[in-house]
């Protein structure tokens, strides 16, 4: 069974490297832009129907103002992009906002804002996929109502390709991430074209009048406007996820890393907000509708829809009314846009794991996703995320609308506590910093950082109020309890060094008085006289030998067996008038160290290897609660003695000849 999962790893996961291939998993920025921008590109998928589902609730007239809300998000893209830009230089080494706010303002804030990051890196998976099942719905009605077994099924193929190693799932995505920003950019040229020659048909829900929400009859008027424009913001803001992956993701690229890095953040800012800007042109141009319930909410002559209308996405209808449904070039921006939003959880996939790592080489996490796996990657981590996106997927249905309600309040705590440390780091820089013209660079990225600052904490505020009573609180909780947990896993990690520390106490020199062994015999076989040979080469000061009476008959053959050896150590039998097995043994031993608290007792257990997995079921199992037993008791050491069975040299065999 060992040898059966063993060949399936390495037909899925590959072959394991070797350290010295470190460098192979380097990317370029050609590789680097698809696997850490999927995110923040992949976004105009689905926040620009954010913003136009919630300016749907005050009405057609409301949803006239989406460009100006699109133009809004853009501005803070643009500004996150050029703040992070300067992050890169000072901090590269992969800690990203975590480790900024660590060393400039302190433990708490960076555990904040680590925990923030791990709820929001789950939470990109499980948007990226609901949306992509979403749009593969649109292509392919006849599948509609399965979004969540087909978000599934994507992430636990998107793992898979992550266990491979980061530059093979970097060669993966490339191809079609690029293909997808030429669709997009491609869409939004002939979009414009047809515009501007008067050609541009409008969109197919361009004709459904749609039915205000209780409270906007009088459309985008007063308070409750300008509050929903705000909310509208908030939603569009998921634009900017995404844009943190790259902070934490520098050790990844080649060398000069920092530059590359920086590079591939202009990149991203600029490609993002023009293919943003051309979704939301293109949605108003053509009189893009979406609501909430489409079958309540939009009115055709008068009369509701059908129960069984499916509201497509934005792209969707912009590509259908651009180059018409069934066309090929129709196909080709749908199936990008698919693709990449499920590539777009691979940035989350990156992220996540080499945070995960940094925060378990300074104790907040399990110390076994400090370490990589066969092809390099952090492949805990990688199955780590996977599991959490899958407990939200199936949660929540894979719906996107109630996902995102949870999104973005994560990365924006990390952007705005990352900017203001950020602040503290420059202007401790400018106060050591003598040459003028570093003065001015150093002014400079001060200056860019704390409008960085500004913008990402009043989109925090917007956000926490708009979204609380939809759902932010749930992510509000997650991260409260992440950091509750990952600070006492640090308190635990503290504890046991401080209680495994060496003192006078646990001097080298400090030995045992005496050396006590017991050996537990069920029948006198060749693993029992094996581990007694043994127990007698250690040469302890006293050497037992112990049997539980079970059953009288069996116990009456091993005396039996025992005296016909003429072993030279007493067996003892001990009393089981309730037939259990390790309660005597344990009281035997308790005995032996109340009698004698200074000696060692050291237990010989002869224990069986086998080959198959189901003959470790029948056999050991005793043996093995015995040992966990034991193992609470001081002073006491348990010594397994195995004996291999025939079928574990035939699995050896078949091992050494692979």
């Amino acid at each position: 069974m060992l040898n059966i999962l063993n060949a399936a790893k390495r037909v899925l996961v590959g072959r394991p490297y070797r350290n010295d291939r470190m460098a192979h998993t380097l990317l370029p920025k050609r590789i680097a832009l698809p696997i850490f921008a999927s995110d923040a590109l992949s976004s105009v998928a689905y926040a620009p129907d954010e913003i136009l589902l919630t300016l749907a609730l005050a009405g057609v007239s409301a949803v006239a103002f989406s460009p100006w809300v699109g133009l809004a998000v853009m501005v803070v893209l643009l500004t996150v992009v050029a703040s992070y830009r300067q992050n890169v230089h000072a901090y590269p080494s992969g800690g990203g906002d975590y480790e900024i706010a660590n060393v400039n303002l302190g433990k708490p804030a960076g555990l904040t804002v680590a925990s923030a990051l791990l709820v929001d890196y789950v939470l990109t998976v499980a948007v990226s996929m609901s949306s992509a099942a979403s749009y593969l719905t649109t292509a392919v009605p006849s599948l509609h109502g399965r979004q969540a077994i087909i978000a599934t099924v994507g992430v636990v193929i998107l793992a898979l390709v992550n266990l491979r190693g980061i530059k093979e799932a970097g060669n993966v995505f490339a191809v079609p991430t690029y293909i997808f920003m030429a669709s997009i950019l491609g869409m939004t040229a002939v979009g414009v074209f047809q515009a501007a020659t008067g050609t541009l048909a409008e969109a197919p829900s361009a004709a459904f009048t749609i039915v205000p929400a209780p409270g906007f009859d009088e459309g985008m008027v007063g308070l409750a406007g300008a509050f929903l424009l705000l909310r509208a913001f908030s939603s569009g803001a998921a634009a900017l996820t995404g844009v943190e992956a790259i902070s934490n993701g520098v050790p990844n690229f080649k060398k000069p890393k920092s530059k590359n890095a920086a590079t591939t953040l202009l990149l991203l800012g600029v490609i993002g907000a023009s293919m943003l800007a051309g979704i939301m042109y293109l949605a108003n141009a053509t009189k893009v509708h979406i609501v909430l319930d489409p079958a309540t909410e939009f009115l055709l002559n008068g009369q509701p829809l059908p129960e069984d209308y499916i509201q497509n996405p934005a792209i969707s209808q912009i590509a259908q009314t651009i180059f018409g449904a069934g066309s090929l070039p129709f196909y080709i921006v749908v199936a990008a846009t698919g693709v990449i939003l499920v590539f777009a959880s691979n940035t989350a996939f990156n992220g996540f794991p080499v945070l995960g790592s940094i925060l378990a080489q300074d104790g907040y996490l399990p110390r076994q996703l400090r370490t990589r796996g066969d092809r390099l990657a952090f492949s805990n981590g990688v199955l780590a995320l996977a599991a959490g996106a899958l407990v939200l997927i199936i949660s929540f249905n894979a719906d996107v609308t109630k996902l995102i309600q949870l999104y973005i309040v994560g990365v924006f705590i990390s952007f705005t506590a990352s900017q203001l440390g950020m602040i503290r780091h420059w202007g401790r820089a400018l106060k050591l910093a003598r040459d003028k013209t570093v003065r001015r660079q150093i002014m400079k990225s001060r200056i860019i950082t704390t409008i960085g600052f500004s913008m990402t904490a009043l989109v925090l505020v917007i956000v926490l109020i708009t979204k609380f009573q939809q759902g932010a609180w749930i992510a509000l909780l997650a991260m409260l309890v992440l950091y509750l947990i990952m600070w006492s896993i640090r308190a635990h990690y503290d504890n046991v060094a401080k209680e495994l520390a060496v003192d006078e106490d646990s001097s080298p020199r400090a030995l045992p008085t005496r050396v006590h062994a017991v050996l537990l015999v069920s029948h006198v076989r060749k693993p029992v006289l094996r581990a007694l040979a043994y127990a007698r080469a250690s040469r302890p000061s006293q050497l037992d030998a112990i049997t539980v009476d079970i059953d009288p008959d069996e116990t009456a053959q091993t005396i039996a067996d025992w005296d016909k050896l003429d072993i030279p150590v007493p067996l003892t039998v001990l009393s089981s008038p309730y037939r259990e097995t390790i309660t005597p043994i344990m009281e035997y031993v308790k005995t032996m160290r109340k009698d004698s608290p200074r000696d060692l007792v050291v237990v010989y257990i002869p224990e069986y290897v086998v080959g198959k997995w189901w003959e470790q079921l029948v056999h050991n199992q005793t043996a093995l609660r015995i040992k966990t037993r034991l193992h609470f008791e001081p002073g006491v050491m348990v010594a397994s003695v195995p004996w291999q069975l025939k079928s574990s040299e035939e699995a050896k065999n078949m091992q050494d000849m692979r």
